[in-house]
């Protein structure tokens, strides 16, 4: 997280929550934040847990990563500026060698979510190339850290 912003409380089921205020630039033609831009901020709460779960140090050592499958969105109020948003990331399911991010975008001038989403991501060998198992110590972190 960002600063010292505490979570939104709509955010306080989630594992990893960032605070990103909003960028002039990131506003389209209709003085909105483009559609586009919300995958970034998923990103960015995606990077923050994939950073806490140990999958980023990961990689630095075994060059064994995550990498993104598919992503969705549901876009349910426009963001405009000035604002700031928190974006909740947390994972909703795992498998042998993925898990499910859920994704949860709330405007902190609005008091309400703009955004909701998932992302599939798998765990990935850069050096063979392919998908691989995830990392013992992630699936042991995420199955100490969330509640499936």
């Amino acid at each position: 997280m960002h600063g010292d912003v505490e979570p939104h409380p709509l955010l306080a089921d989630y594992t990893v929550v960032v605070t990103i205020p909003v960028q002039w630039g990131e506003l389209d033609a209709y003085g909105h934040v483009n559609n586009t831009v919300i995958f970034r901020y998923f990103e960015s709460a995606r990077v923050a847990y994939l950073d806490r779960c140990g999958f980023l140090e990961s990689y630095d050592r075994d060059r064994v990563g995550a990498i993104l499958h598919s992503t969705d969105c549901r876009f349910r109020r426009p963001v405009g500026y000035p604002d700031t948003v928190q974006v909740g990331g947390r994972s909703a399911s795992v498998d042998s060698d993925r898990f499910t991010m859920e994704y949860l975008v709330v405007s902190l001038t609005e008091g309400e979510v703009v955004a909701e989403g998932t992302g599939v991501v798998v765990s990935f060998d850069y050096n063979r190339r392919q998908k691989t198992a995830l990392p013992e110590r992630v699936r042991r972190w995420i199955a100490a850290t969330e509640r499936h």
